[in-house]
C-alpha cells in the first residue's frame, strides 16, 4: 500500500499542507490564505490563533484528501517572526510580530556599538529583520512574565508538546553561535535576554518528536525554516549552488558547504540544515518586498492582478529610465537600511503607469542580482545558474529580466511547492529512508540572458545608484 509524508509550509501569506507519496508524487495540496496587518509605525502583525488554526486545518484536510497512509510529518516555518505566550497554557499573549516588522529599529540603533561582535558570533548583521530585536521589543512592552520566542517554537509546542526550535531556524535569531551551533550567552546578554529561556535546539531531522495534532500519532521528523527547506527542495545540496524564492519577499540562499562562511559583502551567514549525516551552511540575501511590492501596485490601481504583469509591461519602451528601489519595508542585504522607503526615479511627463509597473519589476530583479553578486564575491566563484521558485516565477517578464540583469541562466522549479517538497524530503530522511524520487528533473522552464553584458551593467549601475540614494536618505532622516 502507498505511504506518504505530510509537509506543512507555514508562510506569511498562507499555510500550505501537502502529502507526497514515497514515489515523489504529490497526492494532495491544501492552501489557506492568511491575513496580515500593517501599522503606520512600521509594525507588521499576524493573528497567532489564525496561524495555528491554519496549520491544523490544512494538515488534516490534506491527509483526508490524499487517502493514503502517512508515516511522518515535516514542518517549515516562516522564520524571524516572534510572539509572547503563556508557557503553562500555550495561550498567545501578543500578536505574531512579523519578520517584516521594523518597530525595533530604534533598539537596533541603540545597540550599534555591539554590531561587529554580534555579527562575529552569529554571522548576521544587526537588523530588526532577525529575531532577537523583536524579542527584546516585546519584553519591553509588558511581556516580562511571558515566554517570548520565535513563532515556530510556539507552534511546535502545540504540535508536539515541546517548545523546540531547529538549528537552522535558530541561526536566524542573532543569538546562535554559528561556529558551535549552540545558543550564545554573550549574544543573549547584549539584547538583555536570558539564554536559559530560549527554546531547546533540535536537529533538522529527528525521530525523537511526535504529534497527534493531525489525527494519528506520527513522527515529527523534520523541522526547518522555510527558505532552507526550499534550498533543499531545489537540490542545492552542493557548495556553490543557489536559489531564490519569490514570495512576499525574495530570498536568495547559496550553499557554502560544511564550513561557516562569514560575508565580507553585506550578506548574512546561517545554518542551512543539520541532519544526522550532513551539516551545511549558507549565505543569504533578503529582498524584503517582492510579492508585497506587486501587491502595492494592485492596491494603487496600477495593476489588476499579479497575473497581468506580463501583459502590462509588454509594451514598455526599451528606453524607459523609470527606476524603482522597492524598499517598501526597508532595505535588506547588502545595504541593511531598515528605515529606507521605496525610491522612484527617472519619472517625467512621458512616464506611463506601465513604466511604473516595469520599474518595480526591474527593481526586484536588480536587487536580487545585487545579492547574488555579493555572494559570488564572498565565495570567490561565479554562480552557474540561479534556481528559482515562488509565485512571481509565473511572470515570464520578471524571470527573463532576472536572467538578463544577472547574466546567468534562471531555472524555474518544476513545481510551485518547493518549500513543502523540501520539507517532505527531509522528513522522509528523518526516518532513516533514502531520497524521495531521486531521478526526478527539477527544472520546469529555463531562461537564458538576452540582454548584452553592457546593457545589463548599465541597468544595474542605474539601479545601484538609486539604491545608494535611498539608503543615504534613510540615514539623513534618522
Amino acid at each position: 500500500m502507498d505511504t506518504g509524508i505530510l509537509a506543512i509550509d507555514q508562510g506569511t501569506s498562507g499555510t500550505k499542507a501537502l502529502v507526497m507519496d514515497t514515489g515523489g508524487v504529490v497526492r494532495s495540496v491544501v492552501e489557506i490564505a492568511l491575513s496580515l496587518r500593517t501599522l503606520p509605525d512600521g509594525g507588521v502583525e499576524q493573528d497567532p490563533g489564525e496561524l495555528l488554526a491554519s496549520v491544523l486545518d490544512a494538515g488534516r484536510r490534506a491527509l483526508a484528501e490524499a487517502n493514503i497512509d502517512v508515516v511522518a510529518v515535516g514542518v517549515a516555518n516562516q522564520g524571524e517572526t516572534v510572539l509572547a505566550w503563556d508557557a503553562a497554557t500555550g495561550e498567545a499573549r501578543s500578536a505574531a510580530v512579523s519578520w517584516q516588522d521594523r518597530r525595533s529599529a530604534d533598539l537596533v540603533a541603540s545597540l550599534g556599538q555591539h554590531a561587529p561582535r554580534v555579527e562575529e558570533i552569529s554571522g548576521l548583521p544587526l537588523d530588526p529583520y532577525f529575531t532577537a530585536p523583536k524579542l527584546r521589543w516585546l519584553k519591553d512592552r509588558g511581556h516580562q512574565g511571558d515566554r517570548v520566542t520565535g513563532l515556530d517554537a510556539w507552534l511546535n509546542w502545540h504540535l508536539c508538546g515541546h517548545a523546540v526550535t531547529d538549528i537552522a531556524t535558530a541561526s536566524r535569531s542573532l543569538l546562535l553561535d554559528l561556529a558551535t551551533r549552540s545558543w550564545s550567552s554573550e549574544a543573549a546578554g547584549i539584547f538583555g535576554l536570558d539564554v536559559g529561556e530560549l527554546p531547546e535546539l533540535v536537529l533538522t531531522t529527528s525521530e525523537q518528536l511526535s504529534t497527534t495534532a493531525f489525527g494519528p500519532t506520527l513522527p515529527l521528523s523534520a523541522l526547518i525554516v522555510d527558505q532552507q527547506a526550499a534550498l533543499w527542495g531545489e537540490q542545492c545540496h552542493v557548495r556553490g549552488e543557489g536559489k531564490c524564492t519569490y514570495g512576499t519577499g525574495a530570498f536568495y540562499l547559496l550553499n557554502c558547504g560544511d564550513t561557516p562562511t562569514h560575508s565580507r559583502h553585506g550578506l548574512s551567514a546561517s545554518v542551512a540544515w543539520v541532519t544526522h549525516t550532513d551539516t551545511a551552511y549558507c549565505l543569504d540575501g533578503q529582498v524584503y518586498s517582492a510579492g508585497s511590492a506587486v501587491d502595492w501596485l494592485i492596491r494603487t490601481g496600477l495593476l489588476s492582478s499579479s497575473a497581468a504583469i506580463d501583459h502590462v509591461v509588454s509594451g514598455v519602451r526599451e528606453s524607459s529610465r523609470a527606476t524603482c528601489v522597492p524598499s517598501f519595508a526597508g532595505l535588506g542585504a547588502p545595504r541593511w537600511e531598515p528605515r529606507a522607503s521605496a525610491q522612484f526615479e527617472g519619472f517625467d511627463l512621458s512616464t506611463t503607469p506601465e513604466d511604473i509597473v516595469w520599474s518595480v519589476i526591474d527593481g526586484i530583479a536588480c536587487q536580487v542580482a545585487a545579492v547574488v553578486a555579493a555572494s559570488e564575491s564572498d565565495l570567490g566563484s561565479p554562480l552557474e545558474v540561479l534556481r528559482v521558485d515562488g509565485g512571481l516565477t509565473s511572470s515570464e517578464a520578471l524571470m527573463q529580466h532576472q536572467a538578463d540583469v544577472l547574466q546567468r541562466p534562471v531555472e524555474v522549479f518544476f513545481s510551485p511547492h518547493a518549500t513543502a517538497i523540501g520539507v517532505a524530503e527531509l522528513a522522509y530522511q528523518g526516518l532513516g529512508m533514502g531520497p524521495l524520487a531521486p531521478h526526478r528533473s527539477i527544472v520546469g522552464r529555463r531562461y537564458e540572458p538576452r540582454m548584452s553584458g553592457d546593457q545589463a551593467r548599465e541597468r544595474r549601475a542605474r539601479w545601484e545608484a538609486a539604491a545608494d540614494r535611498a539608503g543615504a536618505a534613510a540615514r539623513e532622516r534618522s
